[in-house]
C-alpha cells in the first residue's frame, strides 16, 4: 500500500513506521491497557524493545489512522489466519474515543487487507469486557463464531468473524 492510498472523508491510513511505536506506547500507561489491546502475555511494564517485540512489529502489517491535520489517532494491524484476514491490536488513540474513529480504522484497515490478503473474511479477538469495541464490531457485521481450539484465552475473549461482502438484507 502506498503511504497515503486509503482516504476517506478526510482520514487516510498509512503504513505504521518505527517512529510510530513511541507515540503508541503512550497510549498504554497501565498494565489493564495493554492487556485489552495486546493481549495477556504482552509485557507491562514494557520497554521501547519489548513493546516491538511483543506488537510483533516486523511480523504484520501496520497502519495508522490519520485525521485530516494528519495526526495519529488510531493503529491497527493485519495478519492471514486460518484463511481469513485477521485484525489485531486495533486502537484508537485515548483523547479521541467515543467519536466513532474504530470503525472508520476498521472499514480502512479491512480495504486495505482486501489488498494484501485472498482470504473472503475477517475475523478478531476482543476481550468480553471490552463492551465498546464489541459493539463496534457488530455494527460492523462482525458475529461471534466457535473459538478457535489452538488459542488460549477463550473463558475471556470473543472470536469474531464476518464475510467480506455482507449481504444486504
Amino acid at each position: 500500500m502506498t503511504e497515503e492510498a486509503l482516504k476517506c472523508e478526510g482520514w487516510s491510513l498509512r503504513n505504521a513506521t518505527n517512529a510510530d511505536i513511541e507515540d503508541l506506547m503512550r497510549w498504554f500507561p497501565e498494565p489493564d491497557d495493554v492487556v485489552i489491546w495486546g493481549g495477556p502475555s504482552f509485557r507491562f511494564p514494557y520497554t521501547r524493545e519489548t513493546f516491538f517485540e511483543d506488537v510483533h512489529w516486523q511480523e504484520m502489517a501496520s497502519y495508522c489512522l490519520q485525521d485530516a491535520a494528519s495526526e495519529f489517532i488510531a493503529f491497527g494491524q493485519l495478519y492471514e489466519r486460518d484463511g481469513r484476514i485477521h485484525l489485531a491490536r486495533l486502537v484508537v488513540r485515548p483523547d479521541m474515543r467515543g467519536r466513532g474513529i474504530g470503525r472508520h480504522l476498521i472499514e480502512m484497515l479491512m480495504e486495505a487487507g482486501s489488498t494484501i490478503f485472498s482470504g473472503d473474511e475477517y475475523s478478531l479477538f476482543v476481550f468480553r469486557e471490552n463492551a465498546p469495541a464489541y459493539e463496534c464490531y457488530k455494527s460492523l457485521g462482525f458475529v461471534v463464531q466457535d473459538y478457535p481450539q489452538d488459542m488460549p484465552h477463550a473463558d475471556v475473549c470473543y472470536y469474531l468473524t464476518r464475510p467480506a461482502e455482507l449481504k444486504e438484507p
